[in-house]
């Protein structure tokens, strides 16, 4: 079986050796073993909550919401329907954040045209265009 150090984890995930240790204090990343020098022992079972915990983390889910997930999953036969109702208020979330991105990223996009063209005009000498022809 595959183990890992707290170092080998946190380059794994880029995540500072004390999140590793904050997320094993609120419980949500479990039965993390020891060596004989005490030193933290992850497995690839850890790995692959991280990968969980990290997802989650990255479409805005809370350390509480990780919390209920997780005891949802250790109970998933009496737990199933909160579950997928978490998981579904996520992917609503997840949606509008994706929406709002898109957007972000088309305002990007016209800044970039309107200031190509305002660049272009400097060099040319020529009138700067105005923002309201770009929106």
């Amino acid at each position: 079986m595959k183990t890992y150090t707290i170092s080998e984890v946190s380059k794994m995930f880029d995540l500072p050796a004390s999140t590793l240790r904050y997320y094993e204090e609120e419980g949500i990343l479990t039965n993390v073993g020891r060596s004989a020098n005490h030193q933290r022992i992850y497995y690839d079972m850890h790995i692959n909550r991280l990968r969980s915990i990290c997802c989650f983390k990255r479409t805005g889910m809370s350390i509480a919401q990780l919390k209920d997930f997780f005891s949802f999953e250790a109970d998933e036969e009496h737990s199933i329907d909160d579950m997928l109702a978490l998981l579904e208020e996520q992917k609503v979330s997840v949606e509008q954040k994706l929406k709002e991105l898109h957007a972000d990223y088309i305002h990007v996009q016209k800044k970039i045209h309107f200031y190509t063209d305002v660049k272009k005009a400097i060099e040319n000498g020529l009138p700067k265009p105005g923002w309201n022809d770009y929106k």
